[in-house]
Parts: C-alpha cells; structure tokens; sequence
C-alpha cells in the first residue's frame, strides 16, 4: 500500500448492481489505471459468487477502481458513477433483483463521504429519489476470474449500465 501512496494511485469503490457493467465503464473512463470485479460489505471471507448470489453473505457486486488522481478525481468518479446506474432503485439494477445489487458509495476517508453525500444531495434536489448507500470501506475479495472484463471478452456492451447524465 505504501507504493500505493507515493505513485498517486488510489482506489476507489462502487457498487451499482451487476458488476459486468460498472467495470466495463469504468474501464472505459479517462484516468482509470483498472476496474476489477468483487464483493464487499459482507460478513463471510472469501465469498463465492454463488454465496453472495443467495443473498445471504451481505455482500455487494462490488468494482474496485484504481485511477489517477492526477488525471481524474474522486469526485469526477463518483459523479460518474451515478451516471451509469439507476440509483434510484431500490432491490437491484435493472433486471438483476436481490440483495447483492444494491447501489452503495465505498468511503475511504471523510473527503469521500462527504463528497458522495453531497452529490447524492444535488441528485434529491433535482428530483431523483436516490436510495445509495455511503457506507465505510471494507475488506474486498476480488471476484472469479470469469467476472473480469465480462464484457470484454463476450465483444458486448452492457444492457444494463447506460450511460446517462444527470449532473
């Protein structure tokens, strides 16, 4: 982590319903060094997609982004983030319904947190019933190697994930 530190790099995470879709825009977005599919905010170490598929480990489809600040902010993520899900959806993304695709900001620091509750606050104000959760960072396991660059490897887009703006 300390390399971490003195390169710049810095990670960030998203949760916005299948995690096929948030990576593959993520992958796509200026300044992001690598966006990786996993879990996170869950009760089980070293989940399986089918234990987090029933629900039952807490966990989210969570992508693990890693950028450069020098190059795009947190700010610039998060926003973007909330560009390609519908945070107002309540059970799931989409067609994909459950527990594991809820919508979640990952916070690392207090900048973080105040930054997506902030944006959050600029979506209700514009009239979206955002129901995003901003909760603390937590251990993230990275998904099966068939989760990554889903997209990529299939030669599709997603169906889920649409870009839209909204800011």
């Amino acid at each position: 982590m300390d390399n971490q530190k003195s390169s710049g790099i810095k990670k960030a995470y998203f949760a916005g319903g299948c995690f096929w879709g948030v990576e593959y825009h993520f992958e796509h977005k200026f300044g992001v060094i690598s966006a990786v599919s996993g879990y996170m905010g869950g009760k089980k170490d070293n989940p399986t997609y089918e234990e987090v598929k029933s629900g039952k480990t807490g966990h989210l489809e969570t992508v693990e982004v890693t950028y450069d600040p020098q190059k795009v902010s947190y700010e610039e993520l998060a926003r973007f983030f909330f560009e390609i899900h519908d945070p107002t959806q309540e059970d799931g993304q989409g067609p994909d319904i459950g527990e594991q695709y809820k919508s979640a900001i990952f916070y690392s620091d207090e900048e973080e947190k105040k930054i997506a509750e902030k944006l959050i606050g600029i979506l209700k104000e514009k009239g979206y019933n955002v129901v995003t959760k901003v909760l603390p960072v937590s251990k993230f396991y990275p998904a099966e190697d068939y989760h990554q660059d889903y997209y990529e490897r299939k030669g599709q887009t997603p169906y889920c994930h649409i870009y839209q703006k909204k800011f």
